[in-house]
Formats: structure tokens, C-alpha cells, sequence
């Protein structure tokens, strides 16, 4: 706050003021007061009042900058009201009352909307995991029924299931840290499981498979990295290239300060101009728009989501056309990045 900026708010008081000194120092003409007190008392008036409101500027402006500077080291400011001392000034006393409604209203809602995305997040997985029956039981009845009809079944059975599964680990990924065991795992255990999961469409689309040199150890939750690994698979399933015959790599590497699990793939490839928003949510790009035109972008959203969530660090590199690959860099100690 300016203090030419605290005199304009106080014009109209200043004119009223040096209107009133004219009016005594005409009356004071009319009598034969000495010259130092027609001087004297206009002066003192006049020091008087700009004493009184440079020290009320000093007060406010203190308040106002401490409000000011406080808002800015908020991390929620909707905090603000809790933290501000109460001013000794009546606007600021006024101000703070305001502000303490405001913020109760907002609280009042945010909870509201907390409980409203609760209730529904809740629905979901209860939803989910009603939908996993009948998923189960077909795949039961195409297991005891196979033929070329119900192998193409099982197909998108499981495409089904896989985008069950997605929608599972979207409602929980906001409260991971509730549902999480970090220990160590194997990471050959953790690739097989994944292949296993995807071995009918790895089967049908003739994919071969290299894993080697997986015998490694990472501290991790075997659930999660399991789902980030089978949206990596799966995304190379989907953008394979069909006038080859594809191929899948899945390594690791013992760094001195992490593990690094690579997933390679020599399918169609990334533009160069999109790699960097791959991790975006809802991105498809133009494989997205061209190939798989019912892709949602949330896949690797949410593979760097919960990496994030778990401390693991997930790199993307591609050359169009010839390959594309994956690297989750696990760090060597367990330390987790819970946000």
C-alpha cells in the first residue's frame, strides 16, 4: 500500500480539513489575535491530523503486509483467517470477520464435495469389484467351452477386465498410502505376472517376448507396479506395428543408486513433437486419434500418477516408426514420496 494511494482514500478529509482552517483563519482575522497564534493554531491542526494518519498508514500498512506475506507462504490459503493476528483497527476488525466467514463457507463446501466424491469413489469400487463376479464366471464358462468363437470371446473378456482394473486403481489413486505394503520384490516374479495376465493377447498377436537379466530385487508394492507394468504392456500391445513381427524386451540394469526395468517395444513409435505430453492426462495423440481412436490418454497418466506416489521414477523415449521404450528407475533404498 502506497501512501499517496492512503492520501486519495483520505481527500475528502483533507479538503474538509483545510476548508475548516480557512473558515478559523477568517475569524481569526476579524479579532486582534498576535500573528503567532493565526499561525500557531492552523499549524498544529494541520501537524496534528498528518501525524494522526501517517501513523494509522504505518498500522495498516503493517497489517495489510502481514497478510500479504503470510497468504504467500500458504500453501492452503484458505488458511489465512487461522493464522493473521486480529488487527487493533475497526476496518481490519471488519476485514477479518469477513474473511473468517468466507473461509467457514468454503470449508463448509469443500467438505461437502469431499463427501459427495467420497460416497461416489466408494460406489465405484464397490461397483468394481460386483463386476469381477461375472467377469470371473465367464471367463469360467469360455474356459470350460473353447472354441474359436469363445477364444475371441475371452479376447475382449479380457480387454474388459483390464479396463476394470484401470478404472479400480483410478478411484484408489489418491489415497494409495491406504492401501500399500513395501517390501522387496523380485522383479522377474513381477514381469511374468504381468505376461501372464497378458498372455492371450500376446498369444493371438504372434508377440515374442525377450526378458532377460530380471533377477533383481526392488523395494516396491507388488500390486501397484504390477498394474503400471500391464498399462506399459498393454500400450505396446495396442501400438504395435502390423507390417512386422513384433517383439518385446524387458530387462533390468543395477545402477549405483537404482535399478532401472526396461521395456522396449518395436512398434510404431512417438512423435518426437509428443513425447514430452505423453504423461498428460487424456492425451492420445495422434496415434490415439488415428490408430486407436477409442484410446482415453489415462494409461500412462496414470502410470507417472502412481510412480509418483510410490518413488519411482518413469522415462519415455521413441523414434517413430522403429521403437519405443519404457524405463522405471527404481531408487536402492525404500524411501517413499507419499503426496
Amino acid at each position: 500500500m502506497k501512501f499517496s494511494s492512503f492520501l486519495k482514500d483520505k481527500l475528502i478529509g483533507i479538503i474538509l480539513l483545510i476548508f475548516c482552517l480557512i473558515t478559523i483563519e477568517i475569524f481569526l482575522l476579524i479579532y486582534p489575535f498576535d500573528v503567532f497564534i493565526k499561525i500557531y493554531i492552523p499549524i498544529i491542526i494541520l501537524g496534528s491530523y498528518f501525524i494522526g494518519i501517517t501513523i494509522e498508514y504505518v498500522v495498516k500498512k503493517s497489517y495489510y503486509k502481514n497478510i500479504h506475506n503470510t497468504l504467500n507462504e500458504l500453501e492452503d490459503k484458505y488458511l489465512i483467517t487461522e493464522i493473521i493476528k486480529n488487527p487493533n483497527f475497526s476496518e481490519g476488525k471488519i476485514l477479518n470477520d469477513i474473511l473468517g466467514e468466507v473461509g467457514k463457507s468454503m470449508l463448509e463446501n469443500v467438505n461437502k464435495y469431499k463427501y459427495l466424491t467420497k460416497d461416489y469413489k466408494e460406489y465405484i469400487e464397490m461397483w468394481i469389484h460386483e463386476i469381477k463376479i461375472p467377469i470371473a464366471t465367464s471367463k469360467m464358462i469360455v474356459e470350460n467351452n473353447k472354441n474359436e468363437i469363445t477364444k475371441s470371446i475371452d479376447e475382449e473378456i479380457e480387454k474388459i477386465e483390464n479396463y476394470v482394473e484401470q478404472a479400480l486403481f483410478y478411484a484408489r489413486s489418491n489415497t494409495i498410502e491406504k492401501d500399500y505394503y513395501i517390501r522387496k520384490y523380485n522383479l522377474e516374479d513381477i514381469v511374468n505376472e504381468v505376461i501372464k495376465k497378458n498372455k492371450i493377447s500376446l498369444i493371438n498377436e504372434k508377440i515374442l517376448i525377450d526378458t532377460h537379466d530380471l533377477n533383481l530385487d526392488v523395494n516396491t508394492d507388488s500390486k501397484w507396479i504390477i498394474f503400471i507394468l500391464n498399462q506399459i504392456i498393454q500400450n505396446s500391445i495396442k501400438y504395435r506395428s502390423k507390417d512386422i513381427d513384433s517383439k518385446f524386451e524387458i530387462y533390468s540394469k543395477q545402477g549405483k543408486e537404482n535399478i532401472v526395468l526396461f521395456v522396449k517395444d518395436n512398434g510404431i513409435g512417438i512423435k518426437e513433437s509428443e513425447i514430452s505430453r505423453v504423461f498428460d492426462k487424456g492425451f492420445t495423440g495422434t496415434n490415439g486419434r488415428t490408430i486407436n481412436k477409442k484410446s482415453t490418454g489415462i494409461g500412462l497418466y496414470l502410470c507417472k500418477k502412481l510412480c509418483d506416489k510410490l518413488g519411482i521414477a518413469i522415462e519415455i523415449s521413441s523414434i517413430e516408426e522403429i521403437e519405443t521404450e519404457v524405463r522405471l528407475i527404481f531408487p536402492n533404498n525404500s524411501y517413499i514420496n507419499m503426496k
